[in-house]
């Protein structure tokens, strides 16, 4: 009886042994905003997250010689700073092996310090904000380009393109909407321009009517937003109502295809000007063709906003783990911050901030109700 168990007991051993030396498994967290207004943009993200995850298993990567299976642990933080770390602090205690998140900067900048703490490294698809990188935790990345170039490319646009004289800004106090605002602001300075009224609201609100009207008493040619689109959507349309003729500007907040849904009639052919962090030359744009297209048949919609991004983010950090040979943080970290993935969004490879190096902006406008691209700028 007792070789019989020793027999059993040997047998289960070989059985669970042979199967955990067979396949490691890498946890990658994502964190984005499922739930609230900016909801379509978060699970854009979260789509992106599972096509990457999906398209490293059918590849059957190894790394360093081993088999690994990849699985996406995904977390809400409702655009809100306070859910974010507590979000954070959950991916740490799950052991994961890398993040990639959050979608916004007031989100994004929190965590990020938990991340440090742990040593796991964070690559963020969204955003934008300098501090994030500014920080010196060398665990922090990101894809697409920082509000100094954003908000600044909009100033210039503003003024140089759009003949803008007089100009009133609007943020909605968050990280992101103030950060993009105050750059909008510097790179709209030129002899004749006015910023005629600043004015903010918040990332929730509906009603604009108090600081509309006090904007339209000063008679600007354009309005610039710092915010996103669940706000900007119905400010626009709010613009509209109390007739201010001016033309609108935002950054990649309000750069989505649900604008117009949001804005209705008010995202008329030419009136807004937005810019999205990132873009691809002409000779790249046919690999983001192919991923919309793959995009669409698998979630049966388009693409929001960052989906490919965050797509991208998943590989790099899944290129850096295979030139490491390791999963382990600690282990493939040196190699993230020398990565040189060739990804549908374009090169990725960071500076010594682990800020994306030569990041592009594209300009978009609204035509027929559709986001129309106008060029890609770097």
């Amino acid at each position: 009886m007792q070789t019989k168990f020793v027999a059993i007991a040997v047998a289960l051993a070989a059985a669970f042994g042979g199967s955990a030396s067979a396949q490691e498994v890498i946890k990658i967290g994502h964190v984005g905003p499922v739930s609230g207004p900016q909801a379509h943009l978060g699970k854009d993200n979260e789509n992106g997250a599972n096509m990457a995850i999906a398209d490293l298993n059918a590849k059957g990567i190894k790394i360093g010689g081993k088999p690994v299976k990849f699985t996406l642990v995904l977390e809400d933080d409702g655009a809100d700073p306070k859910q974010g770390t507590t979000v954070a602090q959950k991916l740490v205690d799950a052991k994961v092996n890398g993040v990639v998140g959050h979608l916004n900067s007031g989100t994004t900048v929190p965590a990020s310090r938990i991340y440090y703490n742990a040593g796991i490294p964070q690559i963020s698809p969204a955003s934008t904000i300098p501090t994030y990188t500014k920080q010196k935790f060398n665990t922090a990345f990101r894809i697409v380009a920082n509000d100094n170039k954003l908000g600044g490319t909009l100033g210039k646009y503003a003024v140089t393109k759009l003949g803008a004289k007089k100009i009133a800004v609007i943020d909605d106090r968050t990280a992101y909407g103030q950060g993009v605002a105050s750059e909008f602001i510097k790179g709209a300075k030129a002899p004749g321009v006015q910023i005629v009224d600043k004015q903010f609201t918040n990332d929730k609100a509906t009603d604009f009517n108090a600081i509309l009207t006090s904007i339209k008493a000063k008679n600007p040619d354009l309005v610039f937003f710092g915010g996103m689109d669940a706000v900007g959507g119905p400010l626009l349309r709010q613009m509209k109502a109390l007739g201010i003729n001016a033309k609108f500007m935002g950054g990649d907040g309000v750069c989505t295809d649900a604008l117009p849904r949001l804005a209705g009639t008010a995202a008329a052919d030419g009136v807004v000007t937005c810019a999205e962090a990132g873009g691809v030359p002409p000779e790249l744009q046919k690999n983001m063709d192919d991923f919309r297209a793959r995009y669409k048949k698998q979630f049966n919609q388009e693409v929001q906003l960052y989906a490919p991004y965050v797509y991208d983010s998943v590989m790099t950090m899944a290129q850096a783990m295979q030139d490491a040979g390791s999963s382990d943080p600690k282990k493939y970290l040196p190699f993230l911050a020398k990565v040189k993935y060739q990804g549908v969004t374009g090169l990725i490879t960071f500076d010594q901030f682990g800020d994306i190096q030569d990041g592009a902006l594209t300009l978009f406008t609204y035509k027929g109700g559709k986001k129309t691209r106008m060029e890609v700028v770097k």
